[in-house]
């Protein structure tokens, strides 16, 4: 039987600009065993070449199609709902243009879809229009619903607290596509090719990654390299197959005979 690879990538390939004890060698082996990946992330800010770019420094080298955003997730989604239409996107570049490529059109009146991305560059005016526009009809799409870390110095509100706001002025509920939302989880595995036992996922936060994974059925790797600390596993009624510090730690030998 083949096997798989979606990857996380903040906490699991890189924290901040550093590369994780045991990425690139890991990485490297899966090209040279020809093992097919994907780098599965829930930030709508990037496109495809800006994660690949990023990654060049810490002697990572990748291919844009070894990337899956959950922008390109829910430019897939919205494309598959209503073909051609038009949204008024509250997000940055990696969200315009995976909408653009999936045919959709920008707009400031009147749209199909109101999409909130990952960002900073948008205002209270145009979150007001937004507002506006869900209660003339246009339904309202989160690309991922990651809260905020939190963290004294942090110049950005995280989307989480984008779409509740949002919510509580339109009485609506935003449907988010990324993970661990089955959207994303089922249209990334599709993308590599692959049948579900097939499909293992590595990653670092219990709530998205893993949660995700196990709904879909998919084989399970949590590292202990970002978000989850071994102490919080206890607050989860499921859990992962297996739980490394790293990726340093994963036998990929092993895990390709079984």
């Amino acid at each position: 039987m083949s096997k798989g690879f979606l990857i996380d990538m903040d906490g699991v390939i890189y924290s901040g600009n550093n590369a994780i004890p045991g990425a690139k060698e890991f990485i490297t082996k899966l090209q040279e065993e020809k093992i097919p990946f994907l780098f599965m992330t829930n930030n709508s800010q990037r496109a495809a070449i800006d994660v690949v770019n990023k990654l060049k420094p810490m002697d990572i080298h990748v291919k844009e199609e070894n990337v899956y955003t959950s922008a390109m997730a829910t430019a897939w989604f919205l494309s598959f709902m209503k073909p051609n239409g038009t949204a008024y996107v509250l997000g940055e570049g990696g969200l315009i243009s995976s909408l653009h490529e999936n045919g959709y059109s920008m707009v400031t009146q009147n749209p199909d879809y109101v999409v909130i991305g990952e960002g900073r560059n948008f205002t209270l005016e145009m979150a007001n229009k937004a507002v506006d526009m869900i209660l003339s009809g246009a339904k309202l799409v989160a690309t991922n619903l990651d809260p905020s870390p939190k963290k004294k110095g942090w110049d950005n509100l995280g989307i989480t607290a984008i779409v509740r706001m949002i919510e509580e002025a339109t009485g609506r509920t935003a449907f988010s596509v990324g993970k661990p939302s089955p959207v994303m989880m089922r249209a990334a595995r599709k993308k590599l090719g692959l049948s579900t036992d097939e499909t293992i996922v590595i990653g670092d936060t219990m709530d998205t990654d893993i949660l995700g994974s196990i709904q879909m059925g998919y084989k399970t790797i949590l590292t202990l390299s970002g978000i989850t600390k071994k102490e919080s596993l206890i607050k989860y009624a499921f859990e992962p197959d297996i739980v490394v510090n790293s990726l340093a730690d994963v036998d990929l030998n092993e895990l390709l005979k079984e």
